[in-house]
Formats: C-alpha cells, structure tokens, sequence
C-alpha cells in the first residue's frame, strides 16, 4: 500500500465523518425495536434476543470469510463472552425503556455512561480525575434527574432503567480497556454476539418462567417485522465495526463528541414515527448532559496532553 493510502485511511477526518454517520444511525436499532413492541407486539426480551441472534447470522460469515477459523478463536473467551452478557443485558434494559419511554428521552439518561466510566476508571484502574471533572460529573447527572424527573411520575421505575442500562454498558466498556488488544475487533465482536444470544435466551426462559410480560417469547406479526429484525441486527453488526474503524483513523478525544449526534438521530425518530418530543425542561436537562460529557473530554484531552508535554 502506498504512503498517500495509508495516509488516507488514517485520515482524522475521515473518522470524524465515519463516526458522525454511525452515530445518525445507531439510533435506528433502537427505533425498531419501540416499533416491534408497539406494533408487531413483541417483548422486549425477544427483540433483544433477535438482536443479536440475527447480529451473529449477518456477520458470522463475513467473519470467517475474512478471518478464517481463528475469528472463532479468542485468546479470552470469557471475558470476551463476558462482554457479550454485558452488553446483552444492557440492551435488554434500553429496549424495554424505549417501549415506555420516548426515544430521546432514554439517550439522554443514558448519555450519564461516560460519566460512570470516568468514575469507574478513576476508582478501579487508579486513573486521575481531579476535581473538574468531578464535578463535571456531579453536574451531568443533575441534569440526568431534570430529563429523569417527569419520566418517573409518568412511568415510575422504569425511568431509571436508562441509568442501569448506561452502568452496564459503561462496566462492557472498562471490560474492552481491561482486554486491550489480545483478540482482533472481528473476533470480539463474533465472541459478544455468542454471548449475548446465550444470554438472552437463558432471560427469556427463566423471564417467561416467572411470568414477566416484558419477557414473553414471540414472534414478528408480520414480513415487515421479520425484515425489520433482520435490519436489526444488521446494523448492531455493521455499525460497531464501522465504529471500530473510526477509532482507528481518529483518535477517542477527537471522536467522542460525536457520539452525541445520537441525541438528535433518537429525537428526530422519536417526533417522525411516535410524536414524541422533549419538553423544555427536558432540552434543558439534555444540554447540561451534553455540556458536562464534553467538559470532561476536554479536560481528559487537556491532561493528556500535559502528560505527552
């Protein structure tokens, strides 16, 4: 590969534009699967379970055509599963909070995640996080409580299930960081898609077991929703590659603001196909997440660049 290539595809830019696209779409997956619970009457449970049962079916065999056996191959196969059932559960409880909830309204709670792994990082890995970004913290999850606020009075505990669902994730996240990079991207991905669908249909047995509606087996109504499931999964797949790709032309500083554009995406959504759209107070709330979330990555670039100095 030529110089002027490679320069290409580590193009800063480039990622930034990859990035920004990805996160204008991710946001679909989670519209899907509102409309697979509103109208095709599917649990929650079972859409997530579909989520990563077609995930695995769409990308199995590009996997093993690019990367032969070995993307089956972990060097760490539990923690690699272990993320899986992270991020199983973790889309378990974003799915059921969307059937609730309006779709902006559950990104914005959930958007707390980066506060979360900052906290994790600074108690567990021993990283240094001074008082600014505490702070930061402390501020972005008041703002978490104003979009929090009016969702519990309407939809009770349902409303903190964003909150949980940001906690797990932000535990899958630490996990990638404990990994590193002893198995490939492909072979994380395949690893976690095993692990979810375990772990999904292992929830849904003993959910339905205590007759939990949220956790009913069922089926799309319709071949529009089994092409909706199918694109489901598609885009888990897909996207958290092309995701992936992006960290590689860019760095994190640089590409974590754009994560945000899923705010916009999930309220577009959310007003175009349900009516839903924030209140005031609500867009007040979202602003001072936003706020808080960028501060910290500022003042993360900001150390990491006195320490580079």
């Amino acid at each position: 590969m030529s110089t002027a290539l490679q320069n290409h595809s580590r193009s800063p830019v480039h990622g930034m534009v990859l990035m920004g696209g990805c996160m204008l779409v991710l946001p679909l997956m989670d519209a899907i699967a509102k409309y697979m619970a509103l109208y095709e009457h599917m649990s929650p449970a079972q859409i997530t379970f579909f989520r990563f049962f077609f995930q695995l079916a769409c990308t199995l065999p590009v996997l093993v055509a690019l990367q032969g056996r070995a993307a089956l191959t972990a060097k760490r196969p539990f923690l690699n599963l272990l993320r899986g059932v992270l991020h199983g559960a973790a889309s378990l409880m974003f799915f059921i909070a969307v059937k609730y909830m309006p779709l902006a309204d559950v990104f914005a709670i959930y958007f707390v995640e980066p506060f979360i792994l900052t906290a994790l990082s600074a108690l567990f890995l021993g990283d240094r996080v001074g008082w600014r970004r505490w702070l930061a913290i402390l501020i972005g999850f008041g703002g978490a409580l104003i979009v929090i606020q009016p969702s519990w009075e309407i939809f009770g505990w349902t409303a903190l299930l964003p909150v949980a669902c940001a906690f797990l994730f932000a535990l899958y996240m630490f996990l990638n960081r404990a990994i590193g990079e002893a198995d490939s991207p492909m072979t994380m991905q395949t690893m976690a898609g095993i692990g979810g669908t375990l772990f999904m249909g292992a929830a849904i047995l003993v959910g339905d077991g205590l007759a939990v509606p949220d956790f009913a087996p069922s089926l799309p109504a319709s071949l529009l929703g089994l092409v909706l499931l199918i694109l489901l999964g598609s885009i888990s797949g897909y996207i958290h590659l092309l995701v992936v790709r992006a960290f590689r032309m860019a760095p994190l500083s640089v590409l974590a603001p754009f994560q945000y554009f899923e705010i916009i995406a999930a309220t577009a959504l959310g007003y175009v196909l349900f009516g839903d759209f924030p209140t005031l107070s609500k867009w007040a709330g979202i602003l001072i997440i936003v706020a808080s979330g960028l501060f910290i990555l500022w003042r993360e670039h900001k150390r990491a660049g006195t320490a580079q100095a």
